[in-house]
């Protein structure tokens, strides 16, 4: 089972360091992860998406807490949080694919980045549903190139700053 896994860590160097090596000294792996600042600079917020039973997550919430620089760590249930993921996505057109390319682009409401006669570099973001979607489309055409974000997640709900 996959969990999406929300940590708030004060913004400090080697964060992320400690993080990362907690998970491969336990031999848990990382599907995605992404890190960025939040409203306050001195907080980061790090979205992973981890394998696992729900024995697995609990001691991953647990190791995660222990480190000192970890604030808050939430585990998202289905349901429970919005997500998004970005994607750049270089796929190869030709005259007569061009159009059916620009029509998908345009049902899943992606933006053409860059033209070149051969190519397009498309943005697409959404749920990694949508996203998974699009990739197997364009793949028909050629893909050229693909980068992604991996997913970053909030909560639905409006979760209240901890009191010092």
């Amino acid at each position: 089972m996959r969990h999406t896994i929300s940590v708030l860590v004060e913004n400090k160097f080697g964060v992320l360091t400690r993080i990362t090596a907690m998970f491969s000294g336990r031999g848990y792996n990382i599907d995605t992860l992404n890190v960025g600042p939040t409203h306050d600079e001195s907080v980061s917020r790090l979205t992973l998406v981890v394998k696992g039973d729900d024995k697995t997550l609990d001691q991953v919430t647990k190791q995660l807490n222990k480190l000192v620089e970890v604030i808050e760590v939430q585990d998202f249930r289905d349901g429970e949080y919005i997500d998004r993921e970005l994607i750049l996505l270089k796929v190869k057109v030709s005259a007569k694919t061009r159009a059916e390319v620009l029509q998908i682009c345009t049902i899943f409401r992606a933006k053409i980045v860059d033209v070149q006669p051969k190519n397009l570099t498309i943005e697409l973001t959404g749920n990694e549903s949508k996203v998974s979607k699009f990739i197997s489309l364009m793949t028909h055409f050629g893909l050229l190139g693909l980068t992604r974000t991996g997913k970053i997640a909030l909560p639905r709900e409006g979760v209240e700053p901890k009191e010092d």
